[in-house]
């Protein structure tokens, strides 16, 4: 392999390695625990679907193990189902993108086994 031939090939890796980071970087700040959390309560998710998301008498459970963006986005946007859908004039795509990694962020609740009071 030729010296510019390296150079090339250092440079376009070093080129991929750094838009890999960026892009990483960009989906990571744009994907906001703490702001998803007071859209979830601005928007009134938590009155079907309960303050952690762990469901309730009308809206199912979405928290721990939400299900993927995509069909989170997709059902918001177009559900015909008992809850309305909201559009982007109502709850734009930053915001439910953090109300999903609100709904990430939900620690899942203890084993069980692990309460004493469970296990008596």
């Amino acid at each position: 392999m030729g010296t510019s031939m390296r150079y090339v090939s250092i440079f376009a890796l070093a080129a991929f390695a750094a838009g890999a980071v960026l892009d990483c970087g960009t989906v990571h700040a744009a994907a906001s625990a703490e702001k998803g959390k007071a859209a979830y309560v601005q928007h009134g998710c938590w009155q079907c679907h309960g303050f952690q998301g762990q469901g309730g008498v009308t809206g199912p459970k979405l928290a721990p193990d939400p299900i993927a963006i995509k069909a989170f986005t997709a059902f918001v946007r177009t559900t015909d189902r008992a809850m309305p859908p909201y559009t982007e004039k109502v709850l734009s795509n930053e915001e439910l993108a953090d109300i999903h990694a609100y709904l990430q962020s939900v620690p899942k609740p203890a084993d069980y086994k692990s309460i004493p009071l469970l296990n008596q």
